[in-house]
């Protein structure tokens, strides 16, 4: 194969999901770059496929980025595998894909399941317009700040979580939208015990303070309901924006404030100061 980084999606949970071309490339490259070396080398065994690998994961990311790339550009093949799902989404793999686009390294797709985009079309929630906001913090004030942004967010909302973390998010996620918005919870996806539960936030808190979650979620927060939009104009938007500003804060903390509270852009607000 030719010098080029090949993104391979793999199985989320059931492993007859993996395509047969993700299974060719995975058996033609020279080496595969894998979250888990653990985690891959079961896969590979299974399809009785033996291949060099090399780790690539969050902290080490940009040291092993530059030692791929340089394997790249001196001609070898690679594939990027997570340890689930599809390389780049909501994982370290998009730096590496852009290392590659900015030094000239070809970066092809094989692609496959994606949990987010799985767990919505299973769910029954609103589809047609959605926003995926991926793993929230660790951080108590991180996690609440990115909440608290999309407090007017009218698209279906969707996030992941691990279990340890589930109870924590869903008592934040009763804070800013209230108890009586609804979600489905999506857990342990083409696996045995897949799962969709249908319910208020405030139900999901009360049964999960008496069940213990197990698996990996996919969370599916409704938007806010039309009825419940802001009823704020532009020139109102700007206005507000205009009165932070004039308060003290600088521009881009005022048009960020107008912004959460009257459900328009950041950018749109912003600009408006700087044209002032």
């Amino acid at each position: 194969m030719s010098a080029t980084l090949y993104i391979v999606g793999t199985p989320i949970g059931n492993l007859g999901d993996l395509s047969p071309r993700a299974l060719e490339t995975l058996a033609a490259v020279d080496f595969i770059a894998a979250e888990d070396t653990r985690v891959t080398l079961k896969l590979l065994n299974h399809f009785e496929i033996k291949k060099p690998m090399t780790s690539y994961f969050e902290h080490n990311r940009r040291e092993k980025g530059e030692q791929i790339l340089s394997r790249l550009l001196a001609g070898e093949s690679c594939a990027l595998v997570t340890d689930a799902g599809m390389p780049a989404i909501s994982d370290p793999g998009e730096d590496l894909v852009r290392l590659c686009h900015e030094n000239g390294v070809p970066v092809s797709v094989v692609p496959g399941p994606t949990a987010f985009a799985s767990a919505l079309a299973l769910s029954g929630m609103p589809a047609g317009r959605f926003t995926f906001e991926g793993f929230l913090s660790m951080n108590k004030q991180s996690r609440r700040q990115h909440l608290q942004s999309l407090k007017n967010e009218m698209r279906t909302m969707l996030f992941y979580e691990a279990p340890h973390k589930l109870c924590a998010t869903l008592r934040d996620l009763c804070a800013t939208f209230g108890a009586d918005r609804k979600m489905a919870l999506v857990r342990e996806l083409t696996k045995i015990h897949e799962e969709v539960l249908h319910m208020t936030i405030g139900e999901a808190v009360d049964y999960y303070n008496g069940v213990q979650p197990k698996g990996e979620f996919v969370l599916i927060v409704e938007g806010k309901p039309e009825s419940d939009a802001p009823s704020f104009s532009l020139e109102e938007a700007q206005n507000l924006a205009k009165a932070y500003l004039a308060d003290g804060l600088s521009a881009s903390a005022a048009a960020k404030q107008a912004a959460q509270e009257t459900g328009f852009k950041k950018a749109d607000l912003y600009k408006a100061l700087l044209e002032e």
